[in-house]
C-alpha cells in the first residue's frame, strides 16, 4: 500500500486521488470508444466525463459524510472538504453522477435511456473497478478481520490499521474491483442481445447492487443502522427492488409487443 507515490517539494501527490482521476479518465475512454462504435452521441462524451465525474466526486463525498460518517464529521466539519484523505461512497457518486448525465441529456435533447445503455452502464462500472485500487492504495473501504492468517495487512498509516490494528482483513476492495470487471464484461455481453432500451442499466444497477450488499457484509468499516443491516446495504436492497421491478415490466412489455 503506498498512500504517497512521491513528493514534490513538501507537496505529496497522493495515489487516492491519482487514481480517483485516472478512474474518471478511463470510465470517461471507454464510454468514448463505446459511443463512436455505436454511431451516436460520442462527440458530447468529453463534456459528459467531466460533468458527472466532478458530480460524482461530490455525490459521493457527501454520501460518505451525511449517510455513514455523520457520527465523526459534525465533530470535524472542517475535515469534510478533506476529500484527499479517503471517505467516497461510490452509491453517492453514481446517483450524482447519474443525475448531472440526465441533466446534460436533458439540455442537449439527447435520449437519455439509450445512452445510458451504449455507454453510461459499461463505462461506470469500469471506473468503479479502477477506484477501487484507490482504496485498496489508499488503506480504506477495507474488511473486517478474517480470524486467521488470510487477509490484508495494512501499515500504521491507514485508517485500517487504526481501527484494528495489525489484524489480517477480508480484502473486500480487492474482491469488489475483481467483481466489477465481471459486471463489465457481463454488461457488454447483453448489450449484444435484443433488449428494452434500459435494460442494460437497470441490470447494471442489478448486478452491482447485489454484489455490494452481499460484500458488506464482510466490510469493516460500517456499523449497522437498522435491521441488522448497514446503511450501503439498505440502499442496495431498495436500488434492486426498483431496478427488478422496472427490469422485468420492461421485459414482459417486450414479450407482449412481440406477439401483437
Amino acid at each position: 500500500m503506498h498512500q504517497y507515490l512521491f513528493y514534490i517539494g513538501d507537496f505529496p501527490i497522493r495515489s487516492y486521488g491519482l487514481i480517483i482521476c485516472l478512474s474518471i479518465i478511463l470510465a470517461t475512454s471507454v464510454a468514448y470508444f463505446l459511443a463512436k462504435q455505436d454511431g451516436r452521441w460520442h462527440e458530447h462524451v468529453p463534456d459528459m466525463g467531466i460533468c458527472c465525474g466532478f458530480a460524482g466526486i461530490i455525490g459521493a463525498r457527501l454520501w460518505d459524510v451525511f449517510f455513514f460518517d455523520w457520527g465523526y464529521y459534525q465533530d470535524h466539519l472542517i475535515e469534510i472538504f478533506y476529500v484527499w484523505q479517503g471517505g467516497m461512497a461510490i452509491q453517492g457518486g453514481v446517483i450524482f453522477g447519474v443525475l448531472a448525465g440526465y441533466i446534460y441529456t436533458k439540455i442537449y435533447k439527447i435520449d437519455t435511456w439509450a445512452l445510458a445503455d451504449i455507454v453510461a452502464a459499461p463505462a461506470i462500472i469500469f471506473g468503479q473497478a479502477v477506484g477501487r485500487i484507490a482504496n485498496f492504495l489508499n488503506g480504506d473501504a477495507f474488511g473486517q478481520p478474517t480470524g486467521s492468517t488470510f487477509g490484508i495487512l495494512y501499515p500504521d498509516t491507514t485508517l485500517a490499521y487504526k481501527v484494528y490494528g495489525s489484524q489480517p482483513l477480508w480484502p473486500v476492495e480487492v474482491w469488489e474491483g475483481q467483481i466489477d470487471i465481471i459486471i463489465f464484461a457481463l454488461l457488454l455481453l447483453f448489450r449484444t442481445t435484443k433488449h428494452m432500451k434500459g435494460q442494460v442499466f437497470l441490470l447494471y444497477i442489478i448486478l452491482y447492487s447485489t454484489a455490494r450488499f452481499f460484500l458488506e457484509y464482510l466490510r469493516g468499516d460500517y456499523e449497522i443502522v437498522m435491521l441488522g443491516l448497514k446503511s450501503a446495504q439498505l440502499t442496495s436492497l431498495g436500488l434492486i427492488i426498483i431496478a427488478s421491478s422496472i427490469f422485468i415490466y420492461l421485459s414482459l412489455r417486450k414479450r407482449y409487443l412481440k406477439k401483437t
